[in-house]
């Protein structure tokens, strides 16, 4: 693969040789065989920066609810909070929207990088520009999140348009929203059960590679999973390695933390003993002690997606000295 994927092996060839990839995220492109499932994520994918940013910029509509609540007799501030609700809500559909799309591309993804006529290692030594695919999708799942979880006007925003849209359809208003604005009963529903989870984008690509692996009774769990557990073992040495870490840049190396923890929580979703127990194949306690010697303050975030949207932490399985670990 030349300059894109650099394989060092340790001289003892021991069972953790498969870890010791070192991925150029920096510089990846993708072969010809990847080219036609690469370019069907690359276009989802392209749009990842502009929800993010949506996300960011999200002020919301708390003081003219407030106002309107407060004055419910005072029909402009009924308008106003309605007129600024409108457009917010829109923006939460476009965010929803996108992770349908990102449902519908995971499978296309874990079909090329977990089949079973190569090894998992073979997989991603062979198929970079996909994996690096797949790390941007945890990359962006994570921030957003991150970002869901600090705006609590999102949902406040949103309930309020519910109460509001129904009590203007039971008054037989016309001031309804049309065109993009249009959110349908059936479009709300699925929306309100979107934005009530703590981590809408995560439940999402792991209800997506649930299925994944459900649908695909012929193909071994076991290749997925461990594919998956590669990618963590391989962002973690990426970065303990000072050899592969004085390669990439800092922002990459935030990337590869990023990408270790997203695919520790998918995999924790998805397996039915989770990430913690000792037969995952992920060196947990590694990955903790990875994040815990970052510079104070860098990946607390990190860190408290471990403690808090992981299901398998609290399990008997998990040994003490993990759960110590991460204990706050």
């Amino acid at each position: 693969m030349g300059n894109l994927l650099r394989i060092l092996l340790n001289n003892d060839q021991s069972s953790k040789s498969s870890e010791n990839i070192f991925v150029d995220f920096e510089n990846v492109q993708p072969t010809e065989a990847e080219r036609p499932v690469w370019l069907l994520v690359k276009s989802v994918l392209d749009s990842a920066h502009d929800i993010l940013l949506e996300l960011q910029r999200y002020r919301g509509a708390s003081e003219e609810i407030r106002m309107a609540i407060s004055n419910p007799k005072i029909e402009d501030l009924q308008d106003k909070a309605w007129q600024s609700v409108t457009p917010l809500v829109s923006k939460l559909r476009g965010c929803f929207e996108f992770s349908l799309k990102l449902e519908r591309v995971i499978p296309e993804l874990l079909r090329v990088l977990c089949s079973e006529n190569i090894t998992p290692r073979e997989h991603l030594e062979q198929q970079q520009a996909l994996f690096k695919q797949f790390a941007e999708i945890l990359d962006f799942v994570l921030k957003f999140d991150d970002l869901k979880m600090t705006t609590p006007a999102i949902q406040n925003d949103f309930s309020y348009y519910r109460r509001t849209l129904s009590r203007k359809k039971m008054a037989n208003e016309e001031e309804l929203p049309t065109g993009e604005d249009h959110v349908s009963n059936e479009l709300a529903n699925r929306m309100s059960l979107f934005y009530a989870q703590a981590t809408p984008m995560l439940q999402s690509i792991s209800d997506a590679t649930a299925k994944f692996v459900t649908q695909n009774k012929d193909l071994p769990v076991e290749q997925t999973t461990d594919c998956l557990s590669l990618m963590a073992n391989i962002c973690r040495v990426m970065i303990e390695n000072p050899q592969y870490r004085s390669r990439i840049k800092e922002e990459t190396q935030l990337f590869c933390l990023r990408v270790m923890v997203g695919v520790i929580i998918l995999y924790d979703h998805v397996h039915p003993v989770g990430a913690f127990a000792k037969t995952s194949g992920i060196e947990m306690k590694s990955c903790i002690k990875l994040l815990k010697d970052q510079q104070k303050g860098t990946v607390e975030s990190l860190l408290n997606a471990l403690r808090y949207t992981t299901k398998h932490l609290q399990d008997e399985t998990t040994s003490r000295t993990i759960k110590n670990m991460l204990a706050v």
